[in-house]
């Protein structure tokens, strides 16, 4: 029996617009996480209050998460994702972007216990809440993981989902299965696997090795293949339909681009992080004339010989 999957926050590719219209497009999806809502220069940054409003994300399972070191910036950016009428919220303990783990954000929290404790401590407060975390095997070595799991199992954490790969790592090299092991061996919270999973054959070895699993997160891999949840909710059938709702994936995204962008530079910027993991098994030479097109004439001729080589070669 398939598990819950959850699409995985990834900043500059999941955003509102996105999202929504994956979930009119494909199924299989359980719950979208938003990339996160964070504090910047002492205030909350506009666009990623635009991207949790409830108008923008109407009709799909949306888990906004949010990610600070300090209690009370946590509890700001609690606060202000509960005014938009959420009451479940991500906390994010894995972001590996280095500007943010030198300020012991993300995965730069997690060689620090005692800063853990004091954030997820200020989450007492809230009833009628769940919290969730998201977070890394850890930022230097896996052992991070498993000595803040205590810790994690006494706070007002209710799912924890672990990318089983270390913080330095950035998304290279291979996660860590051994490591994530040992830490499901030990975990007594509802846990949820994530980290390359590209392929059906792929969630159904985790399903089988991890059978306390509550879920699989997958970012990448349904990036790559918009319908990869949908196959794996229907035992591996892959849509056949699968390229045409694509392409409408695609023109809804163009569209809200091509009216809210300022000039052809910002749009072709916004299509290009769309294309960078999309279909990399198609036609390459027309993959690369998409990503490399310089004005929207070109990109537009570009996108369409794709589409007729797909229907051509299917």
């Amino acid at each position: 029996m398939a598990l819950p999957l959850c699409f995985a926050p990834l900043q500059g590719y999941t955003d509102a617009v996105y999202r929504c219209a994956h979930a009119s497009l494909f199924g299989g999806v359980m719950a979208y996480y938003t990339p996160f809502v964070r504090i910047e220069k002492g205030d909350f940054r506009r666009k990623d209050l635009r991207d949790i409003e409830p108008a923008h994300n109407a009709g799909v399972p949306t888990v906004p998460q949010v990610i600070a070191s300090q209690p009370d910036e946590l509890c700001r950016l609690v606060d202000k994702v509960a005014e938009c009428g959420y009451r479940r919220i991500d906390i994010n303990l894995g972001c590996p972007f280095p500007i943010l783990v030198r300020r012991h954000k993300g995965s730069g929290l997690l060689p620090y216990p005692d800063e853990v404790e004091r954030l997820l401590r200020a989450l007492e407060g809230y009833d009628g809440f769940t919290f969730s975390v998201k977070m890394r095997l850890g930022w230097e070595s896996p052992d991070e993981s498993l000595r803040l799991l205590p810790l994690l199992e006494s706070a007002p954490v209710r799912q924890i989902t672990l990318h089983a790969r270390l913080g330095k790592q950035q998304y290279k090299g291979e996660p860590d299965r051994e490591a994530f092991t040992r830490f499901y061996e030990v975990c007594h919270l509802p846990l949820v696997y994530n980290g390359d999973l590209t392929t059906v054959a792929d969630m159904v070895a985790m399903e089988l090795r991890f059978p306390r699993l509550a879920g699989l997160m997958v970012g990448r891999g349904l990036l790559a293949a918009p319908w990869l949840a949908e196959a794996y909710a229907n035992d591996g059938v892959l849509p056949p339909d699968r390229y045409e709702r694509v392409a409408r994936l695609h023109e809804q995204v163009w569209n809200y681009y091509a009216e809210v962008s300022q000039g052809a530079h910002q749009l072709l910027a916004r299509m290009a992080s769309f294309w960078e993991y999309l279909l990399p098994d198609v036609d390459k030479r027309l993959r690369k004339r998409v990503l490399k097109a310089h004005s929207v004439e070109a990109y537009t001729e570009a996108v369409q010989a794709l589409w007729l080589s797909i229907r051509e070669s299917r």
